[in-house]
């Protein structure tokens, strides 16, 4: 069985047979190694994204460069900030990056567009993904407002450890400060006191969770 057979699956999992053949008709399905960034904020959206596997994770940076992590797209999603600025010939507000490496599917925006009028469908995948997405920008807003540092970076590396399906995650600690919005040393600090805790063990460039 090839791996296009199984990205079929997963596609026809999600659509009608009638729908997930006009997916694979107009997209084509790239590769990307971890590291890979797939959108830059500002560009303009010529693909819409739909992760066949791997996931990617979808960022937004400040005029002073910081970062935070806004969510994962994993298997069988797609980007919602991606599809709503490319159906309104919007430039990015956010960047996208390869957590893992993946295979994704890129659509041609111009249908993505097309397919809100012909397949209900479609439609009700952007609105399931809109509400799913909303729901985690609230988690984040809350976070940052009213959560502690360490319970931040716990909730991450959980995230993190349930993505790759392992408790050891090869994760600097500049990463983590860059995905939680807040300093190398903050996170250094905190790591440290949750080994102290017995709640992690830490290496080089290595964190495994207890």
């Amino acid at each position: 069985m090839n791996v296009y057979f199984l990205d079929m699956v997963t596609i026809d999992n999600i659509f009608n047979s009638r729908l997930s053949k006009d997916i694979y008709a107009s997209g084509r399905v790239k590769s990307f190694n971890a590291g890979s960034v797939i959108l830059n904020m500002n560009d303009y959206i010529k693909s819409i994204p739909i992760v066949l596997s791997g996931s990617i994770k979808v960022i937004k940076t400040d005029p002073e460069g910081r970062e935070i992590l806004l969510y994962y797209i994993k298997p069988a999603e797609s980007c919602i900030m991606s599809i709503l600025a490319g159906v309104n010939e919007d430039t990015s507000k956010i960047s996208a990056i390869v957590e893992e490496d993946a295979e994704v599917l890129l659509i041609p925006v111009a249908k993505a567009s097309e397919w809100i009028r012909e397949f209900p469908e479609w439609s009700d995948f952007i609105f399931a993904l809109y509400q799913r997405r909303f729901e985690e920008l609230l988690d984040v807003v809350s976070a940052v407002a009213f959560q502690k540092v360490d319970v931040r970076l716990m909730h991450l590396l959980k995230q993190k450890s349930a993505l790759f399906q392992s408790k050891i995650l090869s994760v600097t600690h500049q990463q983590l400060a860059n995905e939680l919005g807040i300093t190398r040393e903050a996170v250094s600090r905190v790591l440290k006191q949750m080994e102290k805790e017995n709640l992690i063990s830490l290496s080089r460039n290595k964190i495994s969770l207890m």
